[in-house]
């Protein structure tokens, strides 16, 4: 690991993140991000929202090829996006993201994206994901290697 990533790791721990051990991504607003408004088109957290939760499934071991050879996958019930403060052309933004919630149907995932810079929480993000057969598009219980990776790697709310 390089000098520059041991200090990128560090200034990620040190966040004032909202759960501890986020499953984090550092992404840098680019060009194409911007709006009519000089900053970060609301469509783009959307896809920053779906860039950290496919990472951090996939470092459970649950990624797009695990889904298919299981037959089920993960698809979004519900999205609840609440933009705090604007971020803005070359700002470096840690995404930030924990399972909150698992059963055999249902996953639950918190998001925080924080301004590197300044340490600012500039959204928060939740979202309520359902199992269902890849084949038949129907609502199923999860196969039990997501039952285990997911519920596994549920963070509690902090105590406070």
């Amino acid at each position: 690991m390089s000098a520059a990533d041991l200090s990128t790791l560090s200034t990620l721990s040190n966040l004032p993140w909202d759960r501890p051990n986020p499953h984090t991504l550092v992404v840098t607003v680019a060009p194409e991000h911007i709006d009519l408004m000089r900053h970060t088109n609301n469509v783009v957290y959307l896809q920053w929202l779906e860039d950290i939760a496919w990472a951090h499934s996939t470092a459970l071991g649950l990624g797009p090829a695990e889904y298919e050879a299981l037959g089920h996958g993960m698809v979004v019930r519900q999205h609840e996006l609440n933009y705090i403060q604007a971020t803005r052309l070359g700002e470096r933004i840690a995404l930030g993201t924990w399972l909150t919630g698992a059963d055999k149907l249902t996953l639950q995932r918190h998001y925080q994206f924080i301004r590197i810079d300044d340490g600012q929480t500039a959204f928060r993000g939740r979202s309520e994901f359902v199992c269902v057969d890849i084949a038949q598009g129907k609502v199923r219980r999860m196969p039990s290697a997501f039952v285990q990776a997911y519920t596994n790697a549920v963070v509690p709310a902090q105590a406070g």
